[in-house]
């Protein structure tokens, strides 16, 4: 297996569905962040057997003494706020949190917030959450990068159908206007392979199909046929805009983003031409 790919294997039988949520920029150290909120969604996972794949920024990480733009008081939650080994707490409290659904945790990636502690500070915060999560429960969470492919492939009626998944933890501002749906062309043609592209970062949340015509020749004949691509943006746990006050957020001119995650759900069709899937993706 390459080292920046992910295998999923999904077993269809027999209720022919499978649930992901599709997370990411859960900045669950920050004292904005909506612990309620996430805990329900990951509750939800679980009551629905569903994989948990996080696209980064897990942490926000902010409050070290590195870090120019730190304020124990007001970016960090209490149970940091006076630790000595903050980083530590970081992982010790996002590990605690995360334990109970290590079962159903897939994939976890690491985002910028995480990077720039790697490289000022020279751990990994991401990797160390992981390597205690599965230490403790036993579970099989599997590092993510900060790119990589998940190779899914479902099986039903001894038959399978694969597709990949792209992993990008995001770039840029995202745009006020474009919702970093300009992104996306340019995705596609980068990543002609995947099928769905999930990133986060920019904290929108929204799901956009585009589509490709392929052409193939086989014996003598020719085929054309349509194939979709989905574009995802996962959302955001932390509630900058808050009352609108004040703040970093408020006065760059940011809008309230939308709090929570994306659904996927698959499901297996069996056509006259074959096997299928059918994929949809709703709001938490």
């Amino acid at each position: 297996m390459h080292e920046n790919i992910v295998r999923i294997v999904v077993d269809l039988e027999p209720r022919n569905e499978f649930w992901a949520l599709l997370r990411g920029d859960a900045h669950h150290d920050n004292p904005h962040s909506d612990h309620e909120k996430e805990k329900a969604d990951l509750d939800e996972a679980v009551r629905r057997g569903a994989a948990v794949i996080d696209v980064g920024d897990f942490y926000c990480a902010m409050g070290g003494k590195y870090d120019p733009r730190r304020s124990r008081g007001h970016s960090t939650r209490p149970e940091h706020a006076m630790a000595d080994d903050y980083l530590d707490s970081l992982v010790k409290h996002g590990s605690a949190f995360l334990a109970p659904y290590s079962h159903n945790i897939a994939v976890m990636c690491e985002g910028n917030h995480e990077t720039s502690i790697r490289k000022n500070c020279e751990t990994d915060l991401t990797q160390r959450t992981i390597e205690r999560i599965n230490s403790t429960t036993g579970s099989a969470i599997l590092f993510g990068s900060y790119g990589c492919y998940v190779h899914l492939k479902f099986r039903r009626w001894r038959k399978e159908v694969t597709r990949w998944m792209h992993l990008f933890h995001g770039a840029g501002g995202g745009g006020l206007m474009s919702f970093d749906t300009l992104r996306v062309r340019r995705q596609g043609s980068y990543h002609p392979n995947a099928d769905i592209i999930v990133c986060g970062h920019v904290h929108e949340r929204w799901a956009l199909e585009t589509s490709r015509q392929i052409v193939t020749a086989q014996s003598g004949k020719y085929s054309m046929r349509l194939e979709t691509q989905h574009h995802i943006r996962t959302g955001t746990y932390k509630d900058e805009y808050g009352c609108g006050r004040g703040g970093w957020h408020i006065e760059r001119g940011a809008p309230p983003k939308p709090l929570g995650a994306m659904w996927m759900r698959v499901s297996m069709l069996h056509l006259r031409a074959g096997l299928d899937l059918k994929m949809e993706f709703i709001p938490t």
